[in-house]
């Protein structure tokens, strides 16, 4: 169809915008708002907005084809796969992959049936000692599953004895089916490096288990030809605070070692690199994971490449999990938003299979409405976002083909950094990898603390009378002793535990006065952040209310409970009234005064009145709040 070439004049009809004009405009609003000084030229304004990443290098507020091309991402499904290892991309969907880990045989069986009835296309099932179904449970879990139709993915926390006794139940129960060895599709969960990760394996421990691995994808590589022996997850790393470079570099470290095991075990370069199967998080960080996942691929056909694969076999196959680091406690149904947001960036990255964990997965067992939800997330997506009418939606993104190139190179950076310390084993066990990921972590838990990268339910907008869904407890896995799991929120989690206790054993919470002076307009902005901010603790927040009578605030201050206060208003209204209504309060029993504002001028005086320390915007909330605990005599 021609389309008529007066539908196309409306651009024209403005004038044509520039790079220099864009940086004029944002420069001018930087000067207004006091984040750029008088001598700033308009080139600094992309400095001025540009992003720090945890790997080394900034993201720019803006990328045009004035850019340039960082790589050369080819076609989709053709090397280097940076967009995608199938020809037709997103076009027809990926695999919706549900995750079980119920330890009762019954209830799963009657929920894995629901997910593959609601759109879920394969099974992840979470064995002890990674999740709670037991290993001869499997046939009264799939009794009802059609295992020529829905692959089944097995997960031991890498365990490769575990793995290897799974194995032979699901191959045994698929047998007395009847079902032929060339239909029969999915993954065994052995990852070796991945259980040494999780429990600190090391030695001669990791090359048993490398072994067992070895000889279990021998068994089964030539018979099924749609089974994977290995998986390569990534997510201990992600779940213990690293940056996206360093989950895929050490990826990459454990993808090369398992190469290594299993030619030496006899395969060829194409029959290893078909045993393995790819598992990265997916992020609220749409474009990071976006780029992560394409970088994921440019990376491991390069090394398919080295290793001297065919073209062919140099894609590599992926599954992509929603983050659980990044997974609230409190107020979880945002996590909805969290998880829509990474299934939509795994979509769109090219995953070939994602799985969205439940929204209250931090809370326990899901039940049936969190399940759906979470399969819905990606059937949404799937069939009516059209989100699968376009074979690689971020193609041609001089942002994102800017960042996975950036996201490449620091990766392979940090994966050659393992290879010179002797490769993933060794450097698991020197302590290179937890070193890197601690320090990235502890860069991330600054960020939360200062709010840099807020949480909302949490260390934003928290609801301090929320009631938390009831679920039955998770089970306990028994992977411990190897990387951390942490938690983005947790921080604040402990503040709201400790709050939540003074509630159970008192029956009120700790209470943070908000001693507001002057009128509404004076007093609210300053008001509504400090009132947020104590809140992120747990504290209820009661106010004066309109009004500068120091008796009256300090009246207030009394009937409150309070043992601790914060001045709002404006900095006109605290020249005025600051220090006689700090001193009211004193006065009153107040056993620390904040000031909400930052302390410019007024540093001296306040101390004197007795003003002890300054909430603003970029304050360590962590820390206020943990002081303002202890001051209150919250244990």
């Amino acid at each position: 169809m021609t389309v008529p070439t007066a539908e196309l004049e409306l651009a024209a009809l403005f004038p044509q915008a520039s790079r220099e004009a864009w940086q004029k405009l944002v420069l001018a609003v930087l000067r207004k708002s006091g984040a750029a000084g008088e001598q700033a030229v308009p080139a600094d304004a992309e400095h001025l907005l540009a992003t720090a990443t945890y790997d080394g290098f900034a993201i720019k507020p803006l990328y045009t084809a004035g850019d340039g091309v960082p790589i050369d991402a080819g076609v989709p499904g053709l090397a280097p796969f940076v967009r995608g290892r199938r020809a037709e991309g997103a076009v027809g969907g990926w695999d919706l992959r549900a995750a079980h880990s119920h330890p009762d045989a019954k209830t799963t069986a009657e929920a894995v049936l629901a997910d593959l009835e609601g759109g879920a296309t394969s099974l992840w099932l979470r064995l002890a000692p990674a999740g709670g179904i037991a290993v001869e449970a499997l046939p009264d879990v799939l009794r009802d599953v059609y295992l020529d139709l829905a692959p089944i993915v097995l997960d031991t926390g890498g365990d490769a004895v575990t793995a290897t006794a799974a194995a032979d139940v699901l191959l045994a129960l698929a047998a007395a089916r009847g079902v032929a060895p060339s239909v029969l599709a999915g993954t065994l969960g052995a990852d070796p490096l991945g259980h040494a990760a999780r429990t600190g394996l090391a030695g001669e421990a990791v090359t048993a288990h490398l072994d067992e691995a070895s000889r279990l994808a021998d068994r089964v590589a030539a018979s099924y030809p749609g089974i994977r022996t290995f998986v390569v997850d990534a997510r201990p790393y992600h779940d213990t605070g690293g940056s996206d470079a360093q989950e895929l570099g050490a990826s990459l470290a454990t993808g090369v070692a398992y190469l290594r095991a299993l030619t030496a075990a006899g395969f060829d370069v194409a029959g290893a690199l078909g045993q393995l199967e790819f598992r990265y998080a997916a992020t609220a960080g749409q474009f990071s994971t976006i780029a992560k996942l394409r970088a994921a691929r440019l990376l491991w056909a390069r090394v398919a490449e080295v290793c001297g694969a065919a073209e062919a076999d140099r894609a590599q196959r992926q599954h992509a999990v929603t983050s659980s680091a990044m997974m609230t406690r409190r107020d979880p149904y945002v996590n909805l938003l969290r998880t829509t947001i990474a299934a939509f960036a795994a979509g769109v990255g090219g995953a070939d299979a994602v799985t969205v964990l439940p929204f209250d997965a931090r809370l326990g067992l899901p039940d049936d409405t969190s399940r759906r939800l979470a399969r819905n997330i990606q059937v949404l997506l799937q069939e009516e976002s059209s989100l699968t009418r376009v074979i690689d939606p971020a193609g041609g993104s001089w942002y994102v083909e800017a960042l996975t190139a950036q996201l490449a190179e620091a990766a392979w950076a940090f994966f050659t950094e393992i290879e010179r310390a002797g490769g993933m084993a060794a450097a698991l066990a020197s302590g290179l990898v937890g070193d890197r990921l601690d320090a990235t972590w502890a860069r991330r838990r600054e960020d939360l603390a200062l709010r840099r990268a807020p949480l909302t339910g949490v260390s934003e907008f928290p609801n301090v009378a929320e009631t938390l869904p009831a679920r039955l407890p998770a089970p306990e896995q028994a992977l411990t002793g190897g990387l951390p799991v942490r938690h983005y929120d947790e921080d604040y989690e402990d503040l709201r535990a400790r709050a939540d206790a003074e509630l159970a054993a008192t029956g009120t919470r700790p209470v943070a006065f908000l001693a507001t002076i002057g009128s509404l307009a004076n007093f609210t902005p300053r008001a509504t952040f400090a009132a947020n901010l104590f809140q992120a603790g747990g504290f209820d927040t009661p106010n004066a209310g309109p009004g500068d009578d120091p008796a009256a605030i300090a009246a207030a201050f009394t009937a409150s409970g309070a043992k601790i206060a914060c001045l709002c208003a404006s900095d006109k209204v605290y020249a005025a009234s600051a220090a006689p209504v700090a001193a009211a309060l004193r006065a009153a029993g107040a056993t620390h005064i904040w000031l909400a504002g930052k302390a410019g001028e007024r540093a001296a005086s306040d101390e004197a009145a007795g003003i002890g320390g300054y909430v603003f915007t970029g304050c360590d909330a962590v820390d206020v709040l943990r002081s303002a605990l202890a001051k209150a005599e919250v244990a």
